[in-house]
């Protein structure tokens, strides 16, 4: 019995490895469980793993603080750097559409989030470590608390312990909040838009459009599609034609006739353009609608999409491999993790690009081929480039910056240095023969692990006296607000998103989620509008938005310490 008790000791009270290890995944796995309860539309989802970390530690579970700094540290790193790789091949031609828009939008969320905190910190005396803690949990972004929580033990080591543990008490008492204040906001601008702005939502979620067009430029007669591509500086793909009752699959070498109907392909805002260009609208139906029968109207030709799973294609411009002349099929759109990207013939391709192509099914077959096509072949995960990458981003986060006006360095720590190299692995490691591909499971896999690893950690690590906060300390006062800092600025650049600018309900909520880091409410949000605008610039606005939330914080802290 005595040896019973010894190694029950040994596994779940003495702090150890061990130990550290057990009550880890034990956390996890019960806040996971617990994830799955929904209070209508509502779930907390993974972020119950922290509040279950924090109901263990209140509960006496201690672990040993270097090995759960290293899980936390491991965890943040890896979600992080999964994030940047996943959202990096459609980061940059996202901006070229509604992104711009989206992004200025998300930073003015978060200027007038940290104008509110810096009145609230004045007003409540309230320290500025301390708002910036609340602040994390308002705008549920935990890699933000970290990065704050790195500055403050770089600038005042041991001593400041408990500092440091008091900025995970206040984003633990705000996150739930966060949330649910973040859902009020949403319904509140549902509310006061009813009508949620009804139009073509999925024209607006798209990089590209399809239009049909008349040709009734003499200008172009007899001109080949070659050399109307270079009269014209905005990009665009004819991809079919309409000759009386003939069908056509152009080349680049097509003549063009008095009266042929083109089926072009150009970015939204360059539809006028193209009108004035070849000519007037003569649109039988909406091409953009995402029912079409593509395979009922080419009759003899076919259409496929085809994976780019050929190395060799990896990186290289999609004008180079010259598939028109050499298989004569034409690529009407791609797909690049999500993004719909208009195929100009200087696009780098990447493995997993997803093409959308028309020609006869003997040549669709050849290009398939060519181009790989083969699934299997992104099963298998591209470990080199990731942990290469990860690396980069990790002695990128330690380098010093020192910016004038500031007293001390910043630093873009584990949650900045490995989200920036994963972006930009996913952009443009194509272009250096790097394969940075990962299935959309294995991705998911690393982000969910990294994630609560870190959410476990933190729980474990900041809630020993988190009851004692509430009961006797200011907590009710800084739930009260965090929910400020959540509900003020979202509201007002909502509005000015939904009335200023004319974005549907969907898109708004969306950028909004995507700025607060909020999956949670995204998924509410998508419940309630059927588009897909919301996860599009969702998806646009997250990357930037963590970013900048990770430096304002460390700058605006910078000023206080």
């Amino acid at each position: 019995m005595q040896a019973l008790n010894s190694w029950l000791h040994d596994v779940f009270i003495t702090p150890s490895v061990l130990e550290t290890l057990v009550w880890l995944t034990l956390v996890s796995a019960v806040g996971i469980l617990l994830g799955k309860l929904r209070v209508g539309k509502i779930s907390l989802g993974i972020t119950f793993v922290f509040f279950v970390g924090i109901l263990f530690a209140h509960f006496g579970v201690r672990v040993d603080p270097e090995m759960n700094s290293f899980a936390q540290t491991l965890g943040l790193a890896l979600f992080v750097y999964a994030l940047g790789v996943e959202v990096g091949p459609s980061f940059f031609p996202s901006l070229k559409s509604q992104g711009v828009l989206y992004n200025t939008l998300g930073l003015m969320v978060i200027g007038l989030g940290l104008t509110v905190v810096v009145a609230l910190h004045y007003i409540f005396g309230i320290s500025m470590p301390n708002m910036l803690g609340i602040m994390a949990g308002a705008v549920t972004n935990t890699p933000m608390l970290a990065a704050v929580q790195s500055t403050m033990q770089d600038a005042l080591g041991s001593a400041g312990a408990r500092q440091v543990a008091d900025l995970a008490l206040g984003c633990a008492l705000t996150y739930p909040l966060g949330v649910v204040g973040m859902i009020l906001a949403i319904l509140t601008l549902n509310i006061l838009d009813p009508k949620r702005h009804k139009r073509n939502e999925e024209e607006n979620s798209r990089n590209t459009y399809i239009t049909e067009l008349e040709l009734t430029n003499e200008a172009l007669f007899g001109k080949t599609i070659l050399e109307a591509v270079r009269l014209e500086e905005k990009h665009f793909i004819i991809s079919r034609i309409w000759r009386g009752d003939t069908l056509i699959i152009p080349s680049s070498q097509t003549v063009l006739h008095e009266g042929d109907h083109l089926l072009v392909l150009v970015h939204p805002e360059d539809v006028e353009e193209m009108e004035q260009f070849f000519g007037r609208r003569a649109e039988s139906r909406d091409w953009n609608r995402p029912d079409i029968d593509w395979d009922a109207i080419d009759s003899q030709l076919v259409s496929k999409r085809i994976i780019i799973t050929n190395s060799k294609v990896n990186g290289a411009k999609l004008g180079a491999l010259r598939l028109r002349n050499q298989y004569g099929i034409n690529i009407t759109r791609i797909d690049r993790a999500g993004i719909e990207i208009l195929a100009t013939p200087d696009l780098h391709l990447q493995l997993g690009d997803r093409l959308s192509v028309v020609g006869e099914a003997q040549e669709i077959e050849r290009a398939s081929k060519f181009l790989g096509d083969s699934i299997n072949v992104l099963d298998k995960p591209k470990l080199f480039s990731f942990f290469f990458g990860l690396a980069v981003g990790c002695i990128l986060g330690s380098i010093p910056l020192a910016i004038p006006g500031l007293s001390m360095p910043i630093k873009l720590g584990l949650a900045g240095g490995p989200i920036i190299v994963g972006i930009l692995m996913g952009a443009f490691g194509a272009r250096l023969r790097i394969a940075t591909y990962m299935s959309n499971s294995a991705t998911q896999l690393i982000k969910q692990l990294g994630i609560i690893l870190y959410l476990a950690g933190l729980g474990l690590a900041s809630g020993e006296h988190f009851f004692e906060m509430i009961i006797h300390g200011d907590g009710l006062l800084w739930i009260g607000l965090g929910f400020l800092i959540t509900y003020l600025p979202t509201m007002a650049v909502g509005l000015l998103s939904l009335f200023g600018y004319k974005k549907t309900h969907a898109e708004t909520v969306g950028m909004l989620c995507g700025v607060m880091a909020n999956s949670m409410a995204l998924d509410y949000a998508m419940s309630i509008n059927e588009s897909r605008s919301s996860s599009v610039a969702y998806a646009i606005v997250y990357p930037v938005g963590m970013f900048v939330r990770i430096i304002s914080a460390q700058i605006l802290l910078s000023f206080f310490l």
